[in-house]
């Protein structure tokens, strides 16, 4: 599947969402399907129209356009992008399905009971699935977290926003400052080189929310998100600390405490996956492949 040639016919029927770079709206196909569409548009002003389209909004479409050629189920479609000039002002619209909330909005509606262990089962799977995907394609998603997780009626999860992604090469230049801060793996934290894995870290983080309905590590800061993860799982030992991090290592970040059970309201299974998506040695997290054959899920 690749992006439509022919121009897709719409009415904006309500702004959704609006950031610094653009607005996200609501809109309807006309001339047919009459499906429901999320149009991106992002105006690029004179002073920095020369300059071209901003590299991560490059980087972006042409993710949606790979992942759109293989059409994977869990990651968003892109379903047109074009660029049009207004002026000495560039504008970039990008069509996409239309999925009414992300996983942020889904869990504030959930009872103070919680979601059931099959829910979670079944979303965590399918955020998996694609982020298999993702890395298979040696795509890194780079801001994993429930704002950038959409969730439709039928409870179908995919993965979307890939304004930080990167196809990851080796030995590739990445930059420090990516993931939201409380689902930021600590690798990233000592700003020291990272992989795919700092993808499990978030989703590891999210598999945790979805459990408390709450964020897992919520600091304010580098250093209190540090201390708050070592608090969780223990502070590693000196051997396991980047050699490569400006950061040092001190016994005064965090408790030395066993990791095999992070959340007391989890049962065994729960904990083992948890804590193999939260180790802290990138090299011993576990893979987004091996998170699906997990005992976790063999029953689902």
């Amino acid at each position: 599947m690749d992006v439509s040639t022919k121009p897709l016919s719409y009415e904006l029927l309500t702004e959704v969402g609006r950031g610094t770079y653009g607005t996200v709206y609501k809109a309807r196909e006309v001339d047919g399907k009459e499906r429901l569409l999320a149009v991106k548009k992002i105006n690029i002003h004179a002073h920095t129209a020369g300059e071209g389209i901003p590299a991560f909004m490059i980087r972006e479409v042409a993710l949606l356009r790979k992942m759109n050629y293989f059409d994977h189920p869990n990651i968003v479609k892109l379903l047109e992008a074009s660029a049009v000039t207004d002026g000495r002002n560039l504008n970039l619209t990008l069509i996409l399905e239309y999925i009414d909330q992300d996983l942020s909005t889904y869990l504030d509606k959930v009872p103070a009971s919680g979601l059931s262990r099959d829910c979670i089962k079944d979303m965590t799977q399918q955020l998996l699935q694609g982020l298999d995907y993702l890395h298979s394609n040696m795509v890194l998603h780079r801001d994993l977290k429930p704002d950038n997780i959409l969730v439709n009626s039928r409870g179908e999860v995919k993965i979307a926003d890939f304004g930080l992604a990167r196809i990851y090469t080796f030995n590739i230049a990445l930059t420090p400052c990516v993931v939201t801060l409380w689902y930021r793996a600590p690798e990233v934290l000592l700003n020291s080189v990272y992989m795919s894995s700092v993808d499990m870290w978030s989703a590891g983080c999210i598999f945790a929310e979805l459990f408390l309905l709450r964020p897992l590590f919520k600091g304010f800061t580098e250093v209190q998100q540090l201390q708050k993860i070592f608090e969780v799982i223990g502070l590693p030992d000196k051997e396991d600390w980047p050699a490569d991090s400006p950061i040092s290592y001190s016994v005064n970040w965090g408790p030395k405490i066993s990791s095999i059970k992070l959340l007391n309201n989890l049962g065994p299974e729960e904990n083992n996956l948890l804590s193999q998506c939260l180790a802290f040695r990138p090299s011993s997290r576990i893979s987004a492949a091996k998170a699906l054959a997990h005992p976790f899920f063999k029953e689902h």
